[in-house]
């Protein structure tokens, strides 16, 4: 088991975090699947930062969690990574 996974196991034990975890599923599923794109392709936080013209610290702080994008800036992010955002309900 990867040290990621022993912490996520082991914090996911308290209820408070795993209530918060769960409320919190989208949005780590949207970042999770940006930086598995970005990674994948071999894109800096910095190269994508300039293809969807912003700062590099907008897109860390995207990945970090600690901004709420507009679906005009997941938009810009999906096609700069040669995605398709989709929203559904």
């Amino acid at each position: 088991m990867t040290t990621y996974t022993k912490l996520k196991t082991e914090m996911l034990k308290d209820s408070k975090v795993k209530k918060a975890y769960n409320e919190m599923g989208l949005e780590f599923s949207i970042i999770r699947q940006i930086l598995d794109k970005r990674l994948k392709r071999g894109i800096s936080q910095k190269d994508l930062a300039k293809k969807i013209g912003t700062g590099q610290s907008a897109i860390s702080r995207l990945e970090s969690g600690k901004y709420n994008p507009t679906i005009s800036f997941l938009k810009k992010i999906s096609e700069a990574l040669g995605s398709k955002l989709e929203v559904k309900i």
